[in-house]
């Protein structure tokens, strides 16, 4: 199931890579196929989880903690999900609390997972027209934490904060008799069975999660009227210098004075070769194709590439039998060729397997444009020539921001208003 799920997904989130280097692509087209790959990315992590349902009932996943921005996270989730609340006429509400720290250290992965969870069951089973909140606050009984500029700049704190997460829609609720039993793995309610639509793991996973991440999760229902689903997890605050920011610039060429480096394509699902000749061709590099180990070891014999791009399951000949040959035969020979596996299974055991056959390396399908390139960098010495990317405008994320206007800034600015108007945005708000 693992390589039958990600293969193809190797494909669509590379292409909308492969289509994103358009330069004749429109601001706004650029923007949907962002959108379309952060989708891909969350449909890629769904896979990933059920395929890991039997790790988390063997009590074999643990726990990722990193430092990350909390705030930058709640936009792509709005982002993700504002588009479909248009579409029903949804308000669609993410509200921060001025307490709650915009870095902080859990499980980033694992936490997008439960929100993404719970904010996808609210838009199904919320009519159109309805209302959707998120609301994020830290609870009382923990002490609030300095603002980054008041903490130590080279420390995270030491002290837990419990934040707590709540969704709450206007849907149709879920029936008392059906709350037991909610969180049971491939449990639907009635309402979940006539959508025909999901696995009905969602909300176990999510239980799951939040549990490995040390928190509790509780729903409050009524039928007919709406769902409140709240969870908290314990973080520690972090501080901006403890975050990875992803580079904003693409390979784009390859620097002069290096050699023609001859790479070789081998997969036998012919969408995927088709990616990586068109990432690895436009930059400089010679690529040939195989759809078979048999067609790898030949071409390596005649043609001698610097580096293998080698999928493990194909076909008349698998990908480890073909290393296997082709390092028999290397020994006889003063050539030798660096060979990356391209494996769509999820599990660890497999990277071991990949490197006893003899392969230098291995990524995992669907992968990311960029880690091809570090690879090849890493492994033959290959400089690029880059591209640096435009940044999103100025405030187009983090407007979670709140610290820096509280709500008694906007009280003077009301006063100044008619009444009316007031009296008429409160009705509507």
């Amino acid at each position: 199931m693992s390589h039958e799920l990600r293969t193809p997904l190797n494909a669509i989130l590379g292409f909308t890579q492969v289509m994103s280097r358009d330069s004749l692509l429109s601001h706004e087209n650029i923007e949907n196929l962002r959108i379309i790959n952060r989708s891909g990315q969350h449909l890629l992590e769904l896979i990933n989880d059920v395929l890991d349902l039997s790790k988390i009932e063997a009590g074999i996943i643990g726990l990722d903690e990193r430092s990350f921005d909390l705030y930058q996270l709640l936009d792509t989730l709005e982002e993700m999900f504002q588009i479909k609340a248009e579409t029903k006429k949804m308000q669609l509400r993410f509200s921060v609390h001025t307490n709650v720290p915009q870095y902080i250290k859990t499980d980033e992965k694992k936490l997008r997972v439960c929100l993404i969870n719970l904010l996808g069951n609210a838009m199904k089973f919320t009519h159109d027209g309805g209302r959707i909140w998120l609301r994020v606050s830290v609870e009382s009984n923990q002490p609030q934490q300095p603002a980054e500029s008041e903490s130590h700049p080279n420390s995270t704190s030491v002290e837990p904060l419990l934040i707590l997460f709540e969704v709450e829609d206007t849907g149709i609720g879920i029936a008392t008799p059906e709350i037991d039993t909610l969180f049971d793995a491939f449990v639907q309610t009635q309402a979940g069975r006539k959508a025909a639509d999901g696995t009905g793991l969602g909300l176990t996973i999510t239980k799951k999660y939040v549990q490995i991440m040390g928190g509790n999760i509780w729903v409050k229902s009524v039928l007919g009227e709406g769902t409140s689903f709240k969870f908290n997890i314990p973080v520690f605050a972090a501080i901006s210098s403890e975050i990875t920011v992803a580079t904003l610039q693409r390979v784009i060429g390859l620097e002069a004075d290096q050699p023609v480096y001859r790479i070789l394509a081998v997969d036998d699902n012919q969408e995927n070769r088709l990616l990586l000749v068109k990432l690895l061709q436009p930059i400089g590099f010679e690529v040939r194709e195989a759809e078979n180990g048999y067609q790898a070891v030949e071409l390596w014999e005649s043609w001698q590439p610097h580096l293998i791009w080698l999928d493990t399951r194909m076909p008349v000949m698998d990908g480890f039998e073909a290393v296997r040959q082709i390092r028999a035969k290397e020994k006889q020979t003063q050539w030798r060729t660096i060979i990356i596996a391209l494996t769509a299974s999820t599990f660890e055991e497999k990277k071991g397997e990949v490197i006893a056959a003899g392969c230098d390396d291995f990524v995992r399908k669907p992968f990311q444009e960029q880690i091809l390139f570090d690879k090849m960098a890493c492994y033959l010495g290959v400089r690029y020539l880059y591209q640096e990317l435009p940044r999103l405008p100025a405030g187009a994320l983090r407007r979670y921001c709140v610290r820096e206007k509280p709500d008694s800034f906007f009280g003077g600015l009301l006063a100044q208003m008619p009444q009316s108007w007031v009296q008429e945005t409160l009705r509507c708000s």
